[in-house]
């Protein structure tokens, strides 16, 4: 085999058996280290660019009486590069540049590849860790399924007064299973530009509906309504679960929750503390011997059992009720709403830290939010949320007027509907602009321009989320009521749809503008379309009934502007007095 076919058998480039001596000024067939080579000097050959002549195949080196008397270097393994040194002639040759700091480039790449597999081993324990603090519920069916990102969240605060958690056996009734003592049903805007906090009064009189349960030793229960009760007893009472309380929320304002989350009093005392203490006003000194609130008027910072203390003072405030008690709770979560928003927060480590583990151990949370991930999409949401429009309000409530000593409250049933109507509505209770003013000129100038007469308008009919018979009833009402012959009921939608609509071409709009004020539907209301034709091959509008439909002859659309009711913004300090 020759020195080719060596070289290819070892993986050695032939190019690289060929190395310069510096002896004798000309390359040299190069063997392996093994090899023997000779020691006698030679003249020098001339040959091309300091190589082999071309046309001749230098003789092997043991043949070669004229080498200098020192051994080639061995052969190198790998590709490229210039050929190496001799031995002993190393100092000679300059170093590469850079080659140090390469080693240390490599060195500290190899360091920080470390530290950040460490970090993300540890991160994703830390993470099990917080997924295991988490506690849920099953919903058992009272939710929408969860919040979405591209639609309005609602989601049920439950603060229970039961006696869980180390320092407070002294609170709440002994041996209850607990109440809904505090909650709060809050709604973020579509565009989360906007949200409202309203407060249900404990005392509330409601109507609790029949609750189908999963009570903590797995089994499935069915817990009997009760009419004309307290809305606290809503949970805990008769192994009602925090699912009960979001049924029984729906059934009064109309609005289902998608989320629920429960704090007990150990939440309010490990958050305030994880974020350093939240800012409280008072009006007056407060000293209050079932709270154990004792301060001095003022602006104070709260944390711990002082922050409990604060939340649960009610004789010392306003007219010593609930109803006070609710303004005082509402002042402390603006408070810890602004504290939580501020860069103090946000741009310290440990708190976040602190606050991810009081957050998840203290909560409980329903079965679709049972994982830190979940629980971070949401906390992304609220987090763009703009705390100058964040309102508090409270349900428009009056004194029960079955009872002789006032103790507890019923539904002012002239305010109510239209605070629950513009959050079920999405419409904001600040001032904030919820469109661009483009789209808003655009969507008001739908309703402007030609009325065609009601005889003209043709329209298909299709329930998609009203109740059922609503397509039918429509039509009915429709013909019979306001004129409008050329209408069909088409059935049931390809799928439904949380607000009514009402599809037409460009040559359509005058009809559209009728039907719209027939049925009492907004701009928003209106999409603008293609033309498309009914079984006769006639042009046609479409009308979509969506869950927001009242029943015919009731105006579809919800009041573009929220009712005026007393109500504070979480940018703004309230001193409790």
């Amino acid at each position: 085999m020759d020195a080719q076919g060596r070289g290819r058998a070892e993986n050695i480039d032939p190019a690289d058996q060929w190395v310069l001596n510096p002896s004798t000024g000309e390359y040299e067939l190069r063997l392996s280290a093994s090899a023997p080579q000779s020691t006698v000097p030679g003249p020098r050959r001339p040959s091309p660019r300091g190589g082999t002549p071309r046309g001749r195949t230098p003789a092997p080196a043991r043949e070669r009486p004229d080498a200098p008397n020192r051994e080639v270097p061995a052969q190198r393994r790998r590709r490229g590069g210039p050929p190496e040194p001799p031995p002993g002639r190393r100092g000679r040759r300059p170093a590469k540049k850079g080659s140090k700091a390469k080693k240390i480039v490599l060195w500290t790449g190899g360091a920080m590849a470390f530290v950040l597999v460490a970090a993300a081993g540890a991160g994703y324990l830390y993470l099990e860790h917080l997924n295991d603090n988490i506690s849920s519920v099953d919903d058992d069916g009272a939710s929408t399924g969860g919040f979405q990102k591209d639609k309005a969240i609602n989601i049920l605060l439950i603060g229970t007064d039961k006696r869980t958690g180390a320092g407070n056996g002294s609170y709440g009734d002994a041996g209850s299973p607990g109440h809904a003592d505090t909650t709060i049903l809050l709604h973020v805007s579509k565009d989360r530009s906007n949200a409202t906090a309203l407060s249900i009064p404990r005392d509330l009189i409601v109507d609790i509906p029949d609750c189908p349960t999963t009570q903590e030793d797995g089994t499935k229960e069915v817990i009997p309504g009760t009419p004309g009760t307290r809305f606290n007893v809503s949970l805990g009472q008769s192994g009602r679960t925090p699912s009960c309380t979001m049924r029984t929320v729906t059934e009064l304002t109309g609005v289902k929750p998608d989320n629920f989350m429960v704090a007990d009093f150990n939440a309010v005392k490990t958050l305030t503390t994880a974020v350093g203490g939240v800012e409280v006003c008072l009006a007056k000194d407060i000293d209050d011997e079932d709270s154990k609130l004792n301060l001095p008027a003022g602006t104070h910072t709260v944390e711990g059992e002082q922050a409990l203390a604060f939340v649960r003072t009610r004789h010392s405030v306003g007219t010593g009720g609930d109803l006070s008690r609710i303004g005082l709770q509402q002042q402390f979560l603006s408070a810890l709403m602004r504290k939580l928003k501020s860069n103090d927060t946000l741009t310290s480590p440990g708190k976040m830290l602190k606050l991810a583990e009081a957050g998840t151990e203290a909560l409980t949370v329903d079965s679709q939010l049972d994982s830190i991930g979940k629980l971070k999409d949401l906390g992304l949401e609220l987090g763009k949320l703009n705390v100058k429009n964040l309102a508090f309000t409270t349900v428009p409530v009056r004194d029960n007027p079955a009872e002789t000593v006032k103790a507890t409250v019923v539904v002012d049933e002239a305010r109510a509907p239209a605070v629950f109507q513009a959050i079920a509505n999405d419409v904001s209770f600040t001032d904030v602009k919820q469109k661009k003013a483009k789209e808003k000129a655009e969507v008001a100038a739908r309703l402007k321009g030609s009325k065609a007469d009601a005889s003209e308008v043709r329209v298909r009919i299709f329930n998609g989320g009203a109740p059922g018979g609503s397509a039918q009833e429509t039509l009915t009402w429709l013909q019979t009521e306001e004129g409008v012959s050329k209408s069909e009921n088409a059935g049931n939608a390809d799928q439904e749809l949380s607000k009514t609509t009402l599809e037409y071409a460009p040559d359509q709009a005058d009809q559209a503008r009728r039907l719209a004020e027939i049925m009492g539907l907004s701009g928003s209301a209106m999409k603008p379309g293609e033309s498309v034709t009914n079984a006769q091959g006639l042009p046609t509008m479409t009308l979509t009934l969506g869950k927001d439909f009242k029943g015919a002859g009731n105006p579809v659309s919800g009041p573009a502007k929220a009712p005026d009711v007393e109500k504070s913004t979480a940018d703004k300090v309230k001193c409790a007095e």
